[in-house]
């Protein structure tokens, strides 16, 4: 009962360090294949603020982007690799007797590749289709699902504020977004076909957002450098006039949020690790005792032969058992712990080898540097006084 006891500690140590490790990675994940899903390398090019009264309505309340501007960013700017023009809105959207409201994307074939999204069946709308404002879309998962159920949506028409649009093909699904939205529901459409016959502008060739994808993550700010010039330049903006366009780097924004999670995960693991401190100092307590009850034993075996080593190594070893023993219990309940809130709070939890290893090799390391104390205690005891004592 009482190594039990003293292995209690270990084992509840061991486990919350399994069990804690295993939600921090299972979220790092998560967020990793949501950054993943946004597409890499990205920067997003907002139009400027609009000021009403001396009030600021804030960045993309004023319409200073044009179709002009993405196609001078992707031709000019040598750090980027595609652009994406943006003119969205919601609509409803009608097929048969089922109806969904969902935002509906007005973009260019290039979106596809800046958002490092495939097509899971059918084909993209081209070049052709956004110059003669062509009345075809792309669905995402969740708009398939909701109007069309198990039934192939390829080759159908679809309505979308009452104008008749032909699907041409089905966006992969993605999921979640970091931020919480569900990607899959969308439709993209030519941008013009937007421009022209479903939101309509401002002024002709007005979009909302420029998406736009860096050649790699280390052109990323040579990329925001050059927009930043050339927009200066197209909008005739002086150097001490404040811009009308805003440029945000979405990577950073998102690989912040990553490297947050990760700090949360050594976090958790840190504090949980202190049960195995305290679980080593109960075994260095209950060690003492040890020593103190079997005084006897230890100067019968001195008096015999036993060197200062072998007293020694035989506390060190039940010190150590005591600790692996705490260890693999501990393992097993912190991978079923993990397990378990998995199930219940629907949170994936991964448990990864490196972390039982880690946590397996401190309980040990916990016995030896917890046991030696006792151990070395025990092996300076003076045989005579030893074998007189009560």
């Amino acid at each position: 009962m009482r190594s039990a006891l003293t292995m209690l500690g270990i084992i509840i140590g061991v486990g919350a360090v399994i069990a804690m490790l295993a939600v921090g990675t299972g979220a790092s994940q998560q967020i990793e294949s949501q950054i993943s899903s946004i597409g890499s390398n990205l920067l997003m090019v907002l139009p400027g603020a609009t000021t009403a009264g001396g009030v600021r309505m804030g960045a993309g309340t004023r319409p200073t982007l044009t179709m002009a501007d993405a196609e001078a960013i992707k031709k000019d700017s040598p750090a980027v690799s595609d652009v994406a023009p943006i003119l969205n809105g919601v609509a409803q959207v009608v097929y048969g007797h089922q109806n969904w409201s969902t935002g509906v994307v007005g973009t260019t074939p290039g979106m596809l590749n800046v958002r490092e999204w495939e097509l899971s069946s059918g084909r993209p709308f081209t070049e052709q289709d956004v110059k003669s404002a062509t009345k075809v879309c792309l669905l995402g998962q969740t708009v398939v699902d909701n109007l069309f159920g198990d039934t192939d949506p390829v080759g159908k028409t679809i309505r979308i504020k009452k104008l008749p649009f032909t699907v041409i093909g089905v966006l992969q699904s993605k999921g979640q977004s970091p931020g919480g939205q569900d990607q899959d529901d969308t439709i993209y459409v030519p941008v013009t076909t937007a421009q022209k016959k479903l939101f309509g502008t401002a002024f002709p060739g007005m979009v909302r957002i420029i998406m736009v994808k860096a050649k790699s993550i280390d052109d990323l700010v040579s990329a925001e450098e050059q927009i930043n010039a050339l927009l200066k330049q197209r909008h005739r903006i002086g150097p001490r006039e404040e811009n009308d366009f805003t440029v945000r780097n979405l990577t950073q924004m998102l690989q912040a949020a990553e490297q947050s999670t990760k700090v949360m995960t050594i976090l958790l693991g840190a504090i949980a690790s202190v049960s195995l401190l305290v679980g080593g100092i109960g075994i260095m307590n209950i060690m003492l005792v040890s020593v103190t009850e079997r005084t006897r034993e230890i100067g019968i075996r001195m008096a015999v032969g036993a060197r200062t080593w072998d007293i020694r190594l035989q506390f060190i070893i039940e010190a150590l058992t005591l600790s692996l023993i705490g260890g693999i219990a501990g393992i097993i309940i912190g991978v079923s712990t993990s397990e378990i809130l998995a199930a219940l709070a629907e949170w994936p939890t991964i448990v990864s080898p490196l972390s039982v290893i880690m946590a397996f090799s401190f309980s040990g390391l916990v016995g030896i540097f917890f046991g030696f104390y006792p151990a070395y205690k025990a092996s300076l005891l003076d045989p005579i006084e030893a074998l007189r004592y009560e």
